[in-house]
């Protein structure tokens, strides 16, 4: 954002409004891809994605022109991230494995906390070292790259068709929807996981580095804190999806929000303990997308293989939309209170509603109707 105000002259409300449009675009992108799983498969549907994102970061990457950017900001961009995401990823390993899917879930969904992890810091440094515009070259070369090593992976690994997980062309999209809408387990893993994305993307994503500022922290070791966070965040979700396979779900996804609030009270206490900040990173980062799995597990054995591409888009929404709102929620209230703690206890009590949504809906395994 520096860089691009500093050799572009684009304001930072702009550079905020641009990359505000792309998540609004995510969130309506994501139940049309998850429906295009449902119909056509995950295979073509990724490439897809991956073939919009690299359009994008392309586009960025030679233009000056902001109505260029803008499109290949918030449109193509957003269009490929909102396709390349955990709901389509988690539907197309549901086809692929009839068993141990929890394990597989968690250790598939967790490269979106790899990248964070990884990729990140790469981009960083080439942007250090050459440009801004060479770190989005990389990126679309990147993503250029994976397609045909996924669509060879995919056609290896046999896409199923034959274990209930066939494109569905029969139905209505308007047909599967009202089906979603008259089961309660979608609206108990829909408004939880709203609820998990005001709590996680919403306060923590957002807010969590500025407030170890405002705790004295200097930068480096808040973005070190956030670091370990990250780090155990991708444990914690290959650690679920194990879980996933052997013990009850709702429960194990009630305790996972539990354990999340409680570490919000941790966080209220961090004061100018740098220590104590690393622990809340830790106990944090165990559950913080350690919901995806579980979740994505609960879809296809609940609400059924044929329609998760589109359950999992539209829960996917409510996360987005979630985070959205805590985002400005933690703004505004800092704003008005120069304090952090209403924020934190409103983590407290959404992460304990967000549990006990979850756990009056009992553990079938068995298949829910294609």
């Amino acid at each position: 954002m520096p860089l691009w105000s500093a050799e572009l002259g684009w304001t930072r409300s702009f550079i905020s409004g641009t990359g505000a449009a792309a998540l609004v675009a995510m969130a309506i992108v994501a139940p049309f891809a998850g429906r295009l799983v449902d119909r056509h498969g995950p295979s073509a549907v990724l490439a897809t994605g991956l073939c919009a994102l690299a359009a994008g970061c392309s586009l960025i990457a030679i233009t000056s022109s902001p109505l260029l950017f803008v499109i290949g900001f918030s449109g193509l961009s957003a269009v490929g991230f909102g396709i390349v995401a955990t709901h389509v990823v988690s539907t197309g390993v549901v086809r692929l494995f009839g068993t141990n899917r929890g394990v597989a879930l968690g250790i598939a969904t967790s490269g979106a906390t790899a990248g964070q992890f990884v990729i990140v810091p790469l981009i960083a440094w080439v942007m250090t070292a050459m440009s801004w515009r060479w770190s989005y070259a990389a990126l679309a070369l990147a993503s250029l790259l994976l397609v045909p090593l996924l669509l060879g992976a995919m056609r290896r690994g046999k896409e199923a068709t034959s274990r209930g997980g066939a494109p569905q062309t029969a139905r209505t999209l308007a047909g599967d929807i009202g089906y979603l809408m008259r089961r309660p387990v979608f609206h108990a893993l829909f408004w939880s996981f709203l609820l998990c994305g005001y709590t996680t993307t919403g306060i923590i994503e957002t807010h969590l580095i500025p407030f170890a500022a405002f705790c004295g922290f200097p930068r480096l070791p808040s973005a070190a804190a956030y670091g370990v966070l990250s780090a155990v965040n991708l444990v914690g979700m290959i650690a679920a999806g194990w879980l996933a396979d052997r013990v009850n779900r709702p429960l194990l996804l009630g305790a996972i929000y539990l354990v999340r609030g409680t570490a919000f009270i941790m966080l209220m206490n961090v004061g100018a303990s740098y220590d104590m900040l690393l622990v809340f990173a830790v106990m944090f980062g165990a559950v913080d997308y350690a919901t995806v799995p579980v979740t994505a597990s609960l879809v296809a054995s609940r609400l059924g293989i044929g329609r998760m591409g589109l359950a999992m888009g539209l829960i996917a929404t409510g996360h987005a939309a979630g985070g959205a709102l805590g985002a400005f929620v933690g703004g505004f209230i800092f704003d008005s209170t120069a304090s952090y703690a209403i924020v934190w206890w409103s983590g407290v009590w959404l992460a304990i509603a967000a549990g006990l949504i979850v756990l009056p809906l009992g553990d079938r395994r068995e298949a829910a109707p294609v």
